[in-house]
């Protein structure tokens, strides 16, 4: 068991309305995404031609960490807020994934950046399809 799913099961006992193995992979999938999208930016903020890339990475980076620290705070959960923030990783994460996909040829940090990217939008599509079976 993760550190993350031992932190969660010690809160205390909230409906938080999502299944906690989804929610556990999605924050770590958030997490894993800010960081590789903030890498990813900071390499692309030098070279020509990679503006519109660094400034979606940075978007990522700012709506992954939001969503995570969100659903690390179970108490003040509201759903439909809690959709709205995973609807903004699923929609960020894919066009900054599409973004970084077209340099990935060339660009190591842009392939990983869109693998993060990719890997966080799918978590979010479960955890939100968590949010819907658990009503």
């Amino acid at each position: 068991m993760s550190m993350m799913m031992d932190m969660m099961q010690s809160m205390p006992k909230n409906d938080v309305g999502m299944d906690m193995t989804m929610m556990q992979e999605c924050i770590e999938a958030c997490s894993a995404a800010a960081q590789a999208a903030t890498m990813c930016a900071d390499a692309c903020a030098g070279m020509d031609g990679m503006g519109r890339c660094a400034s979606m990475d940075a978007n990522v980076a700012d709506v992954a960490t939001t969503t995570m620290r969100m659903m690390m705070r179970p108490a003040g959960y509201d759903m439909d807020s809690m959709r709205s923030m995973l609807t903004a990783c699923i929609a960020m994460g894919s066009v900054s994934a599409k973004e970084c996909r077209m340099h990935a040829d060339t660009q190591d940090h842009c392939r990983i950046c869109a693998m993060a990217s990719e890997a966080m939008v799918t978590a979010c599509e479960r955890a939100m399809s968590s949010m819907a079976s658990m009503k």
